[in-house]
């Protein structure tokens, strides 16, 4: 009963400290288990579970995966590109979102607030795919009116990799 009491207050609650630890050691190491999570966040295991559950439920954590290493894959080629809109009413922006979650070698995409509307995070074997990605696949998503890259020649900090 104090159990259910405990972990009722706990998902009524903003994340405090503990929570934070868990995010913390979780971004650093996703493959813990709960009982070395528990150690190093300084909780005993059920609590520390309970906490994790809680975070994972009310979507602070969304969830875990293997991180690689894209030169390996042959992946290495990364072209941020801007992408100018003739529309952005909210109909044009809402049919640019779905058709570009369907292009598999758009890493990230995110709206920006400046001369242009959406900035691309594009992840190709090599110059030659990128070109013919834009070409057949950016280019031709709804609305896109402009584009313009920029390829980068070395990445120093990448939290993906």
């Amino acid at each position: 009963m104090a159990d259910r009491i405990a972990a009722k207050s706990l998902s009524d609650s903003p994340i405090d400290a503990f929570d934070r630890r868990i995010i913390d050691a979780l971004r650093a190491e996703g493959r813990l288990s709960v009982a070395e999570l528990a150690r190093r966040v300084g909780l005993s295991k059920t609590p520390c579970q309970v906490r994790l559950r809680r975070l994972i439920d009310q979507g602070y954590i969304l969830g875990f995966r293997a991180i690689v290493d894209p030169a390996r894959l042959g992946l290495d080629h990364v072209a941020f590109t801007e992408v100018k809109l003739s529309d952005t009413r909210e109909a044009a922006l809402e049919e640019f979102r779905r058709a570009v979650l369907r292009i598999p070698e758009v890493e990230e995409c995110h709206m920006i607030a400046s001369s242009f509307d959406y900035l691309l995070k594009v992840r190709t074997p090599d110059i030659r795919r990128y070109r013919a990605v834009l070409g057949e696949r950016i280019s031709s998503l709804p609305h896109v009116a402009s584009t313009s890259t920029f390829v980068a020649m070395e990445t120093i900090r990448d939290p993906a990799v």
